[in-house]
């Protein structure tokens, strides 16, 4: 098996820059990876995974974890919560929708959110993470209880 490299008529160094702008594409997508913050949140009977975005709004719900919190059924769309302390919006967005497996914040209420169906475009909704896997738990009906913490 023959194998080749890339060159032009200006040789084999021409390959270079297209390396470059390689590196450059995905450098940034790595180190944002980095400061993604994994989260556990386990029930009575099962285990929910996410990670949380990297907003102002999301590292402010990091820093309370661990957190127990009792998840009540809301408009058979998400559990919500209240937290024990107003998280901050700085930067954030003035509205955006709930969509299936986000994690939110609702400013006006203060409270969080997490979307197991698809949710309403709505003023004061802050995205904060995701789930990656566990949500058809969440669509249970009525109330759990609910450990939320980091995964190291």
């Amino acid at each position: 098996m023959k194998v080749r490299f890339l060159t032009t008529s200006m040789g084999a160094n021409a390959a270079w820059p297209l390396l470059w702008v390689t590196m450059l594409c995905f450098v940034p997508t790595a180190r944002a990876q980095e400061n993604l913050v994994k989260i556990r949140i386990a029930l009575e009977s099962s285990t929910v995974m996410a990670t949380l975005d990297d907003n102002p709004t999301a590292r402010d719900f990091a820093a309370l974890l661990p957190l127990t919190l009792q998840l009540e059924d809301y408009a058979s769309t998400e559990k919500i919560s209240d937290l024990p302390k107003r998280l901050t919006r700085d930067g954030a967005p003035s509205a955006s929708t709930g969509n299936v497996g986000d994690i939110s914040l609702y400013a006006p209420w203060g409270n969080l959110a997490i979307f197991y169906r698809q949710g309403p475009h709505a003023p004061g909704l802050i995205r904060i993470g995701r789930i990656t896997s566990g949500i058809e738990v969440l669509s249970h009906p009525g109330s759990m209880r609910a450990t939320i913490s980091r995964v190291d």
